[in-house]
């Protein structure tokens, strides 16, 4: 299938590389020319601007934008309003509010031209992983995608059958789901970024006591000198709070017992505030979250371990990028 993809950054390129891999045409735009030169050196066809790309699909086209949420993804949509026809569809796999989706849905709509929003999860792994993806749109116009999303999405693989899942949609088996109308993709991402949160700083504080152990504040016969890595790769191996982030904890630790080389300044991507709003306009109680996101903010004043950990968590899944080191 031929596809166009607009943003080739850490995830952007990678969605172009694995959907080059299962066989599908990819046209290719980045505002850096280098990134796109190095994914038509790949076999992708790659584009000077936004309307090269356009031209160099056959339509009806399909444009995937992997671009920052904001300012940059808005500017995109509104030029590709000016140039695109009817029955192409433009997806947005980025981390834009949702309310936004429904907005620009509407104003495409006018067009004839589908609008689809696709949450997208995998990081800098997802290249070889796949990507767990929620999908908002019209039933009808994601059917059309499917052989698209079914190469990005994980697959199967080893994880056991969940019991009673018989005859339900099979897509979400093999990790990507189409969660609704437009905007419910990524309602249904924001959450799990505003509970990948709560997760994040769970781990982070349990670590922290573990580390204080052994702090002259106790009595002596009470003091431990825990060894924090095997504690993390202990629990890796069959405990109940295992997870692909105490993976990344796990390796973290390991090459760094004291994340000494990562800032205590952890970054919020917008998601968790949003989650926080969604909440407050629900009336629904969130207090692990709310917390999680308010630690966030106190880590640009302070310097504690957690944050550190909760840094490099952020780089390991997402190659994110902290404040550097004071």
């Amino acid at each position: 299938m031929q596809i166009g993809i607009v943003g080739l950054g850490r995830m952007g390129g990678n969605i172009g590389r694995r959907l080059m891999r299962g066989g599908h045409d990819c046209v290719v735009y980045d505002h850096n020319p280098q990134a796109t030169d190095a994914l038509a050196a790949e076999g992708a066809t790659g584009s000077q601007n936004l309307g090269d790309l356009v031209s160099k699909l056959a339509g009806p086209r399909v444009i995937w934008l992997m671009l920052p949420a904001g300012k940059i993804t808005e500017d995109t949509l509104n030029d590709l309003h000016e140039i695109l026809q009817a029955d192409d569809v433009v997806i947005d796999g980025g981390n834009s509010f949702y309310k936004d989706d429904i907005r620009r849905a509407a104003r495409f709509r006018e067009l004839g031209v589908h609008y689809v929003d696709v949450g997208t999860s995998g990081g800098i792994w997802g290249l070889e992983r796949g990507y767990c993806m929620m999908i908002g749109g019209d039933e009808a116009v994601v059917r059309r995608l499917d052989p698209i999303l079914a190469t990005l999405a994980p697959g199967r693989g080893d994880i056991p059958e969940t019991p009673g899942r018989a005859g339900r949609d099979p897509r979400v088996e093999n990790g990507y789901m189409h969660c609704g109308a437009v905007g419910s993709g990524h309602f249904v991402k924001m959450v799990h970024n505003g509970i990948e949160y709560g997760l994040m700083q769970a781990y982070a504080e349990g670590f922290h006591i573990l580390r204080h152990k052994e702090s002259a504040e106790l009595p002596e016969n009470e003091r431990y000198t825990l060894d924090l890595a095997d504690i993390a790769e202990v629990w890796r191996r069959g405990s109940v709070v295992s997870s692909w982030l105490l993976d990344l904890t796990a390796g973290a630790l390991a090459s760094d017992a004291g994340l000494e080389r990562f800032s205590t300044e952890v970054a919020d991507s917008g998601e968790g505030r949003w989650t926080i709003e969604a909440a407050i306009e629900e009336a629904v109680p969130a207090q692990v979250l709310s917390a999680a996101l308010y630690t966030r903010f106190r880590s640009r004043d302070a310097d504690m371990f957690p944050e550190r950990m909760l840094s490099a968590m952020r780089f390991g899944f997402g190659g994110h990028k902290e404040f550097p080191v004071k």
